[in-house]
């Protein structure tokens, strides 16, 4: 006689499952040429951006300030080479042993498909944020050298929230690959997710700003004072509910996320620009707190609801 609360190997969770798939999934990727070849890229991306600023900043007085460019700058190259690393991490992590056939033997050992799904996740999720802690770590070293000195802080807060926003795009990559039958297909989920991201999300500002030139519905623009350089400028914003809109895209809300790890000044500026345009005083969805949970959103929701379809798909 079976009990309700009797939970089949397809849909049960299992927490040493789960470390077991994703143990294993870390240490045949760490072992491979992709783990180490993320490190040194994440290594020479840091050294080149010091050695250029250096090269160029020595009219910067304090050591600071060359921190706080370096931060920017790192920032805005990662804001798109992340998203790329991650999804190609996650491509083949689910759809590539489904396409082989290997996922049957996985699952015939005492694996749900949810332990199989989220054990893939922390797996590439680990291989994505370890290979940015070795390259971070390995030229910090130096960057200190080129530097002479840099704020640890605004280091490591460009560490941290970079690899949150890295495991953001990593559940959105496994997610795609849990549900697609082959690597063909999966791939080109990949590509469609960065063109989502990079082109159409990009491009809804422009086509906001379009629409509210030719005043169409619930596009009224809102006019206010701005102070650049001591100067007063009168100017158009778009309505509030746009920028909800376009702060929800991982990519701008990794980048207003930085001011709870840093303290850039350029960064800052940006905020300062911001605020001006609505009074003061930023609404709570351009907020930094409100972009972190942004970003925990893309983790979270893309991976329920794979577990809640590869739970069902025919294998």
């Amino acid at each position: 006689m079976s009990s309700e609360t009797d939970a089949t190997p397809s849909s049960s969770i299992n927490v040493d499952s789960i470390r077991a798939v994703a143990k294993k999934d870390f240490q045949d990727s760490i072992r491979s040429w992709m783990f180490w070849g993320l490190s040194l890229f994440f290594f020479t991306l840091l050294v080149t951006v010091t050695g250029v600023i250096s090269y160029f900043g020595e009219d910067l007085a304090a050591q600071a300030e060359r921190t706080s460019i370096l931060v920017f700058f790192v920032s805005e190259i990662t804001r798109l080479i992340i998203p790329l690393i991650a999804l190609i991490l996650g491509w083949k992590s689910i759809a590539g042993e489904r396409e082989s056939g290997s996922i049957k033997v996985l699952l015939s050992l005492p694996h749900s498909r949810k332990d199989v799904l989220l054990g893939k996740l922390l797996g590439r999720s680990a291989v994505l944020s370890v290979s940015l802690i070795v390259g971070f770590v390995l030229a910090a070293v130096v960057v200190a050298g080129i530097l002479g000195t840099f704020d640890v802080a605004d280091y490591v807060g460009l560490l941290a929230m970079s690899i949150i926003y890295g495991i953001a795009y990593t559940s959105i990559a496994v997610s795609l690959s849990s549900v697609t039958r082959s690597t063909t297909v999966a791939g080109g989920a990949m590509v469609g997710v960065f063109v989502m991201f990079y082109v159409v999300w990009n491009t809804l500002s422009t086509v906001f700003n379009e629409l509210a030139q030719r005043e169409f519905l619930f596009f009224d623009t809102v006019s206010y004072t701005a102070e650049i350089q001591g100067q007063e400028i009168q100017a158009e914003r778009l309505p509030d509910w746009t920028y909800l809109i376009l702060n929800l895209d991982p990519g701008e809300a990794y980048g207003r996320v930085l001011t709870l790890a840093t303290d850039v000044e350029l960064i800052e500026l940006q905020v300062d620009l911001t605020e001006q345009m609505f009074g003061g005083e930023l609404p709570i969805f351009l907020q930094d707190w409100f972009s972190f949970l942004i970003l925990l959103f893309w983790i979270v929701v893309p991976v329920a609801i794979a577990l809640y379809r590869f739970d069902r798909v025919d294998l």
